[in-house]
């Protein structure tokens, strides 16, 4: 059985404005308004939490919080990559003692590895959680380095609870490749919201999602109208989700999307340093990116 199925939101962390530490009120009000509006899985502490710039016991805090708030309503999964191994080893075995549904993997960054490297790090992480599913994490973009379908493919046949990868190489022609290696044994989320429906064509099963946060009702419509035949519709919530998808990327997220979920009306509070307040000119492109489907 598949960790989740359709829409998982890669959620934002709040935290207070005074002395930005986690504000758990507003973070229970996240989690249930993703309950709420249809997201069918929550994907806690990742890039888009800003997972970064916690230290790790605000880390394995927020991933406690989110499992034992979310009750089981829907499955959590919980970021615990790091490019050092022992801290992924580490943050893996107290997050899957929580009862985190799976964990998500990046792979290691800065001192990024041979592909040889990223089998070891990811085998040594898994093993250490044999009852706890384990999602890959590729994107290039972050790392600076490419998880190769063969490895992946490698790892699958391997590794017993690796059972599935977010995608955000951008790289339609590797994501083919992948699944042709792995003969469709991977469960495929697509890590780029505007390539949902490509990568659902090649037998992807849903999507992480960053426009989840505020649009969880259309990621997931997008998702479910394909699996139940309408690829048509699913095609069109697509691109009708493009403008706003362009919109909270035009700067480095989550910095967009902390600024969307204040924009609905709910609290995201601020960033923490390095990243910096969205630009007030972005800001409104954004509102009216926002208006134009309908959010504000």
């Amino acid at each position: 059985m598949a960790v989740f199925k359709g829409s998982a939101v890669a959620i934002v962390t709040p935290f207070k404005r005074e002395d930005e530490s986690i504000n758990y009120d507003a973070f229970a009000d996240l989690i249930d308004y993703q309950i709420d509006n249809g997201s069918d899985a929550i994907v806690v502490c990742g890039s888009t939490g800003e997972a970064a710039t916690m230290s790790e016991q605000e880390h394995l805090d927020a991933c406690k919080f989110c499992i034992e708030y979310t009750k089981g309503r829907i499955p959590v999964i919980g970021g615990t990559g790091s490019n050092r191994t022992q801290t992924a080893i580490d943050l893996s075995r107290e997050v899957a003692g929580y009862g985190a549904d799976a964990v998500l993997l990046i792979s290691p960054y800065y001192n990024k590895g041979t592909q040889e490297g990223v089998y070891k790090h990811f085998k040594m992480v898994a093993d250490e959680i044999p009852g706890t599913p384990v999602i890959l994490y590729n994107v290039p973009s972050r790392t600076g380095g490419n998880v190769l379908p063969q490895t992946v493919a490698r790892l699958v046949k391997d590794v017993p609870n690796i059972v599935g990868i977010k995608e955000a190489s951008g790289d339609i022609s590797q994501i083919v490749k992948l699944m042709t290696l792995c003969d469709g044994n991977i469960e495929l989320y697509s890590g780029n919201d505007d390539q949902v429906v490509p990568l659902l064509s090649m037998g992807g099963i849903g999507v992480i999602s960053v426009v989840a946060n505020v649009a969880p009702k259309a990621m997931h419509d997008m998702c479910y109208k394909f699996f139940e035949g309408d690829v048509a519709g699913a095609a069109k919530i697509q691109r009708d989700t493009h403008e706003l998808f362009e919109m909270l990327f035009c700067e480095v997220n989550p910095i967009p999307v902390k600024k969307a979920v204040d924009l609905i009306g709910m609290n995201a509070g601020p960033l923490r340093m390095p990243l910096t307040e969205m630009t007030p000119a972005n800001t409104e492109k954004l509102r009216q990116a926002m208006k134009n489907f309908g959010l504000i």
